[in-house]
């Protein structure tokens, strides 16, 4: 029996499953690797706007302090429950290990609508929430950073809060802050610029031409948008995106910096054109050269995978193919190239490490040496990934998975087991 629970969490388990008998882990150090070291369930009660008082359920898991502190956004959404952040909190151990950052994993989040509250009753939420993992968390012990349903302003609410208490400020304990308060520059952009480097990256491989291919993103927040921009930029036709309100087509490509300014304007990409109006159901499933899904887990199922028509499925989003649908894809090789989530979307836990990173130095980089230094660790990575699926003869995502589970293994071999 465990706390955690869900289709998310079970996910996860089944993954971490298959790695373990590739990687011929005995069963009695299994558990020891794959369970969180540690979860909080706090409640969070504010001041509504209308005089009432309202609760509401938050989460923080950390997965491993093995290699350093833990690190992982933190989420406000309705569909937010322990075993999923449970499931986050492994997913980002492994990918911490794979591009080489000092960190365990960890993820956080509250279950609430944030769209359904005030600003006041979010600044008022953010900071009891960050007040009750003071006890937790610390600029070497867990170090969060946004995600969906949060963004700069949450974190500078978190670390002001945080900083009240410890009587300083203490710009190290979050990332993903506003440049103002201690960010970095180019951390907004990071994760979508992260997934469109090894797109190009995997299309120069293949041999596709970046002017005139077509791209398809399924969600339009910061890490789609981003995507959907670079790629663009980069000449290639952005002929769909959905995000939780609507889905637009247009074969001839989207004007996709005017959709960007409007989703800004507006929080969505709803009313933006009643005529390039398409089914969100269908778009994962348009005939394109790239396919970006980058908006919740679990959209890809075995049906999805049967019917893609995309040349490389790049995962923006974490754990959007489900076990089922990666059985499916492993047939399709190499009709379609999988760029798995832990080395897909890790740009932006990478530049939240230089963040981090320059707030302890308070020493700053340009945006060109922050973008650098970027693209430097994920060709790596993706260079490590490759070569072991090559040797191996398996999947992407075993390889990627694979090389970020070996690590922590090691480091947890190394260490022993206390007392």
């Amino acid at each position: 029996m465990t706390v955690y629970a869900g289709p998310v969490f079970d996910m996860a388990v089944q993954q971490f499953g298959v790695i373990a008998n590739h990687l011929s882990i005995p069963m009695d150090e299994r558990e020891r690797i794959l369970m969180p070291k540690r979860a909080i369930t706090v409640s969070c009660p504010i001041h509504r706007d209308d005089g009432s008082i309202a609760v509401f359920e938050g989460y923080r898991v950390q997965h491993h302090l093995t290699l350093g502190p833990t690190k992982g956004g933190t989420r406000f959404a309705p569909s937010v429950d322990i075993g999923e952040i449970a499931a986050l909190a492994i997913w980002m151990s492994w990918k911490c290990a794979l591009v080489g950052l000092p960190y365990g994993g960890a993820k956080g989040g509250i279950r609430v609508d944030p769209r359904s509250i005030s600003v006041r009753e979010l600044e008022g939420l953010s900071r009891r929430y960050m007040q009750e993992m003071i006890p937790f968390v610390g600029p070497h012990t867990d170090v969060m950073a946004p995600d969906m349903g949060t963004n700069e302003q949450v974190m500078a609410w978190f670390m002001d809060t945080y900083s009240m208490y410890q009587g300083s400020t203490v710009t190290e304990i979050v990332t993903g802050k506003p440049v103002s308060s201690g960010g970095t520059l180019g951390r907004r952009e990071a994760t979508g610029r992260g997934v469109a480097h090894l797109v190009r990256r995997v299309m120069k491989d293949l041999g596709i031409a970046l002017n005139g291919a077509t791209a398809v993103v399924q969600g339009f927040g910061n890490v789609g948008s981003h995507a959907a921009l670079e790629l663009y930029n980069s000449g290639i036709k952005i002929i769909a995106v959905s995000d939780h309100t609507d889905a637009l087509y247009d074969r001839n490509g989207l004007d996709i910096p005017a959709l960007v300014r409007h989703a800004t304007m507006h929080g969505s990409i709803a009313g933006y054109s009643n005529q390039l109006h398409y089914d969100p159901a269908a778009i994962l499933t348009l005939p394109c050269d790239v396919l970006v899904p980058a908006a919740m887990e679990r959209v890809i199922d075995a049906h999805i995978a049967e019917n893609l028509k995309c040349r490389v499925l790049a995962e923006g989003a974490n754990g959007p193919t489900t076990p089922a649908a990666d059985l499916i894809l492993e047939k399709r090789q190499p009709e379609i190239f999988v760029i798995p989530d832990i080395l897909c979307n890790s740009g932006g836990v990478v530049v939240s490490y230089f963040e981090w990173v320059q707030d302890l130095q308070q020493l700053f980089w340009e945006e060109d040496e922050v973008t650098r230094r970027e693209y430097q660790i994920l060709d790596r990575a993706f260079d490590h990934m490759v070569s072991r699926a090559k040797k191996d003869n398996i999947p992407h995502r075993t390889a990627a998975m694979a090389l970020g589970v070996e690590k922590v293994r090691a480091a947890k071999a190394t260490r022993g087991l206390f007392p």
